[in-house]
């Protein structure tokens, strides 16, 4: 870290969070403030920094003396995903630019250039879009979130069945992930790419029974196929990262025991 960005840090940045009252945009925003930063939540909703991505409505006000954004914002819908996150991505880097900001960190997804979904793609898309954007950066890439293997399972089980795939994942606490951006919200741009993934690989089947016994669940593993290039993919260990920059230490079952 230079001599500037550890004064900033000692300081307080002023750093503005696209996607904050996301599931991980929330926990960004908490680690963030704890360490005495101040911090601006974007979003469609806000009364104090109303921002559309899709139009860049808002942006130059939001982002007026910022020192910093972190980008988590997100859509499950594709064509929605790529005017959000890729085009949305552009039109932060010129409110970024025209506001003198120092860092953008963009939040995407390890292993997402493997698995070939139309989802995926616009990642990609969006982190080639930081890359030419003219604005120093660092892109955060995170394993799936204990958050979503446990919808999953939540879901499923309403049917009385869980999916017993043979599908390795590194699934990761949200708050090791808050915790990894905040460090690097702190730190230099890095015009790379920053893993952080879960503590341990369990296949799917097996985050299933520690669902399934952590919460007292009758639902039966049922094993589903998962065919062609995407099956091979997840199998082969796509989504997961041996050596990441960053490795959590909250597991799937003990974020499930906290979550009782």
């Amino acid at each position: 870290m230079s001599h500037f960005a550890g004064l900033l840090s000692l300081l307080g940045m002023r750093v503005a969070i696209t996607g904050g009252t996301g599931t991980l945009g929330r926990g960004v925003v908490e680690e963030l403030q704890a360490r005495g930063h101040d911090v601006r939540v974007l979003s469609r909703h806000s009364e104090t920094y109303p921002v559309d991505l899709t139009t860049g409505a808002g942006l130059s006000v939001a982002l007026e003396g910022c020192d910093a954004v972190v980008d988590a914002s997100n859509s499950t819908k594709v064509k929605v995903a790529r005017e959000i996150l890729v085009e949305g991505a552009r039109r932060l880097a010129e409110a970024e630019k025209a506001a003198g900001v120092r860092h953008h960190v963009c939040v995407s997804i390890i292993g997402c250039e493997k698995v070939p979904t139309g989802y995926y793609k616009v990642k990609i898309d969006q982190e080639r879009a930081v890359e030419q954007g003219g604005v120093p950066w660092t892109i955060v890439r995170a394993t799936q979130f204990h958050d979503l293997a446990a919808t999953v399972f939540s879901a499923t089980a309403k049917f009385g069945i869980l999916p017993a795939l043979n599908v390795p994942l590194q699934t990761v606490a949200v708050a090791d992930v808050s915790l990894a951006i905040a460090d690097r919200v702190q730190g230099e741009p890095l015009a790379d790419r920053y893993d952080v993934a879960g503590p341990e690989v369990l296949g799917l089947r097996d985050l299933a029974r520690v669902w399934k016994r952590t919460t007292g669940s009758r639902a039966v593993p049922v094993s589903v196929p998962l065919p062609g290039r995407m099956g091979r993919a997840l199998r082969a260990g796509a989504l997961t990262d041996d050596q990441p920059d960053v490795r959590g230490k909250i597991t799937f079952e003990d974020w499930l025991v906290s979550r009782r």
